[in-house]
């Protein structure tokens, strides 16, 4: 995007979201309790998606999940700083650069392709989450 990732959004406390269980491809507002939700937080949606499709077939970039719009407006409300995934893009095709653009305008950037997001799930509590970029 157009927009600078703050360095201060590298160490961020954080909540993943266990939505593997849902059939739908689109997480709802309903399937989270906003409730733990604060200001500047990392939250991450982990769907199993990136562990069940293969990373760079037509259909990991094309049958991924989705975060409708309500959801996302109500957590860039909230003002958190990341929104994390396990999958291709919050939204699908001519969506996808829009979004993240509409999101990075409104101080929240999205970080997709997350591994191993099993490994911390965790909705009771939150935990401190740090950011790197690491190169393949």
């Amino acid at each position: 995007m157009d927009k600078e990732f703050p360095l201060r959004y590298t160490k961020r406390e954080g909540l993943v979201f266990d939505v593997s269980g849902l059939s739908n491809q689109e997480i709802d507002v309903s399937d989270i309790d906003m409730n733990l939700i604060s200001a500047e937080m990392f939250i991450a949606f982990y769907t199993g998606y990136i562990e069940k499709e293969l990373y760079g077939t037509k259909s990991y970039f094309t049958s991924h999940p989705q975060l409708p719009n309500d959801l996302i407006e109500q957590l860039i409300d909230r003002n958190i700083s990341i929104i994390g995934i396990d999958f291709a893009g919050v939204k699908r095709g001519a969506e996808h650069r829009t979004t993240d653009q509409y999101c990075a305008d409104r101080g929240v950037f999205i970080i997709e392709n997350l591994c191993n997001l099993d490994k911390v799930l965790n909705q009771k509590k939150s935990k401190k989450i740090h950011c790197k970029h690491v190169s393949p």
